[in-house]
């Protein structure tokens, strides 16, 4: 049987015959391969796709931050609740811990680069935000209070004053 099959290779490749005249080995200038291009629309549509992609990634991240400040606030919700529940006894160990959170983030730059990084959550942004405009209501408070304590010594000045302080003039 293999005899059989190497007389059938051996029969048909006799049969083909090669000539130099053949157009298939003589090259020619309108047989020429030209290169593959993309077809513009192509590399538009791959742009468009890869653009999509990374809001939608970057649209997740900003709801995974927003879930992980959530946790956050159930955390803290907890130990409020716990410390009030054991008013005397020591507080409790809080029931979560925080470390530096990171979320994936793609950014672009200017040459239209995208970049796929990490962005930092700040866990504790609330917090200062408030201990920040709870600063800045005690002062305008303090600030009240001294000027209408200058405005009962000394009326017309402190009506000046005053104006000055809250008017801008």
């Amino acid at each position: 049987m293999p005899n059989k099959l190497s007389n059938i290779s051996r029969g048909s490749m006799k049969k083909i015959e090669h000539s130099s005249q053949s157009s298939i080995f003589r090259p020619s200038p309108e047989s020429a391969i030209i290169p593959l291009q993309p077809q513009q629309e192509k590399i538009i549509s791959g742009w468009e796709r890869l653009v999509a992609q990374a809001q939608t990634i970057n649209q997740m991240a900003a709801e995974l931050e927003a879930e992980i400040l959530e946790l956050k606030a159930i955390a803290s919700a907890i130990n409020s609740q716990r410390n009030y529940l054991s008013k005397n006894a020591k507080s409790r160990k809080s029931v979560c811990q925080y470390f530096t959170v990171s979320i994936p983030w793609v950014k672009q730059k200017s040459d239209e680069c995208l970049i796929l990084t990490t962005r930092k959550v700040d866990l504790f942004r609330a917090e200062r935000e408030a201990a920040s405009l709870a600063q800045k209501l005690r002062q305008q408070n303090k600030n009240k209070r001294l000027a209408a304590q200058r405005h009962k010594k000394n009326p017309e000045k402190a009506d000046t004053e005053t104006k000055v302080f809250f008017l801008g003039r």
